[in-house]
């Protein structure tokens, strides 16, 4: 889509693949639409199993281990494939979707109520916005710390390559995505298959573990230590970060091939590697450091943190160019229809200039 001012045409919004065949959208959303929910197996398990130990040690209870896992599971059925997949994406605003397409078809509707669905929409843009500002930052410092696996000395190292990475985003958005984005599908068709098949390995070694998919241990979870577990529920829903894009994307390679991406290459792949995760874990006697590089074989962890970090760079730039596509058509065409739209690369340049700051404090 070109967001221009007198004819001159941006790179940097998602472009729509006009006439492409339904496996050409499947990979082409593969890379635009979840890129961000797919790197989170590098971190969500292990923050929701360190918050479930409470600061008490660096292990977990198996039953804990089953409660967190019964957590993921249901929260990407319910938040994605049940809300986003089944539901939201059918409320399309003449094919496009996205907050701010829906505010738009709400005040068409209940002029009456005009200002408040203006507030709600930017209320609900602003969370999508402080998504595309942290996941950034959080993605890249959790693939970037494999080298403590690989490496243990290598930790003073571990902030500047991330902040390095990351300022390397900020000024390449000048070039737009442009001939890069051809790489972006493949790469994360790479990376959830690196996924599925390193989680698949090791449910071997604790096949009681596909168990979690029970909602009893949720449950338990949840109502037997309530005070730890609502502190847990934060670091659980890191596990659907990036949701948002299945709507926000719609106009851009439709319904269909986000679906079919979503139930027969992603979700799959996500919860093998999270029963995979989960499984380690308990083989490993409860050990909750870092299991998603820790389960990888030896001989791969140095390709695996650089497939890690490269799809994280890619959540990166996409997360990028939709808020800066947001900021330009978005706002005009949802918002103040009668104004002139401008590419902002200063969008760009907010979301990498704000993430950096997180690493220090994480």
């Amino acid at each position: 889509m070109n967001v221009s001012t007198n004819g001159a045409s941006s790179d940097h919004a998602p472009h729509p693949v006009a006439g492409a065949s339904t496996p050409k959208l499947v990979l082409a959303a593969l890379g635009v639409v979840f890129g961000d929910i797919g790197t989170s197996p590098i971190y969500a398990f292990r923050e929701a199993l360190h918050a479930s130990a409470g600061g008490a040690g660096p292990s977990v209870s198996d039953m804990n281990v089953f409660g967190l896992l019964s957590l993921i599971v249901w929260a990407l059925l319910i938040v994605v494939t049940l809300k986003y997949v089944t539901f939201v994406l059918r409320a399309d605003n003449n094919g496009e979707g996205g907050t701010l397409s829906l505010m738009a078809l709400a005040r068409g509707k209940r002029t009456a109520h005009a200002k408040l669905i203006l507030v709600l929409g930017a209320c609900g843009a602003s969370l999508f916005f402080g998504d595309a500002i942290i996941t950034p930052a959080i993605s890249v410092l959790s693939a970037v710390e494999g080298l403590k696996v690989i490496t243990p000395g290598m930790d003073s190292f571990v902030i500047p390559i991330t902040l390095g990475i990351l300022a390397v985003l900020m000024f390449a958005q000048r070039f737009g995505t442009g001939k890069v984005a051809n790489v972006f599908g493949p790469v994360t068709a790479i990376w959830f298959l690196v996924l599925g098949l390193s989680g698949l390995t090791h449910i071997a070694d604790a096949p009681s573990i596909l168990l979690a998919v029970n909602p009893y241990y949720a449950v338990h979870y949840l109502t037997a230590q309530p005070e730890i577990a609502f502190v847990t529920m934060g670091s659980v829903f890191l596990a659907v970060t990036g949701a948002e894009a299945l709507y926000v994307d719609l106009g851009h390679f439709g319904r269909r091939p986000i679906v079919l991406a979503w139930l027969a290459i992603v979700f799959p792949c996500l919860l093998l590697n999270y029963f995979g995760q989960g499984a380690f874990v308990m083989s490993m006697g409860g050990n909750a450091s870092n299991p998603f590089f820790n389960m990888l074989p030896e001989w791969f962890l140095v390709p695996g943190v650089i497939l890690a970090t490269a799809a994280c760079v890619v959540a990166a730039w996409n997360a990028r160019d939709l808020c800066a596509f947001w900021t330009g058509d978005r706002v005009r065409s949802c918002v103040r229809p009668s104004s002139t739209a401008f590419h902002l690369p200063l969008a760009g340049m907010v979301i990498c200039g704000l993430g950096p700051n997180l690493p220090y404090e994480l």
